[in-house]
């Protein structure tokens, strides 16, 4: 991520970049579509808690996006059902900062990497082949160790072949 300038205006951009993002996502339109609410925040800032509305909520409407495509949509409804609101709405709150600023830049952070993570798809799993030689070896160390522990018996059962 690339830090913006420290300043503690509402109104200055947000710059968030991605690390790796899915090939078929626009981060720079999904940011524009971010819409921020701000109230007070809980925690450590003195007199500032009372004052300053320092907590941020970075929502985005995935139905109405143009950032992303139907099918991502829909991978991202699916995925994070539990955290969108019954309007369609998906929000995020960081309130870790004393700076509107710095938290409204985690917050966007956050958001945009909840909606890359919901679009990657995981990877087809492969079955490994399993060579003749070692199906045949470990079918002989389960042999000998079944003859060794029927040689134990006392009343040894003969084994079959």
């Amino acid at each position: 991520m690339i830090p913006a300038q420290r300043n503690q205006t509402a109104h200055q951009a947000v710059s968030v970049w991605s690390e790796k993002q899915p090939q078929h996502m626009n981060a720079e339109l999904l940011l524009q579509e971010f819409d921020y609410r701000t109230s007070r925040s809980s925690g450590k800032g003195g007199q500032n808690v009372n004052k300053v509305e320092t907590k941020v909520e970075a929502r985005l409407d995935v139905a109405a996006s143009l950032a992303l495509s139907e099918a991502e949509k829909e991978l991202v409804l699916e995925k994070l059902a539990n955290q969108i609101s019954a309007e369609g709405v998906l929000s995020v709150t960081n309130q870790t900062d004393r700076s509107q600023l710095a938290n409204k830049q985690k917050a966007a952070h956050k958001l945009l990497r909840l909606v890359e993570k919901a679009l990657v798809q995981p990877k087809k799993r492969k079955r490994a082949v399993v060579p003749p030689e070692v199906k045949e070896a470990r079918l002989e160390a389960k042999r000998r160790r079944s003859e060794k522990l029927a040689a134990r018996r006392i009343d040894p059962v003969p084994f079959k072949k």
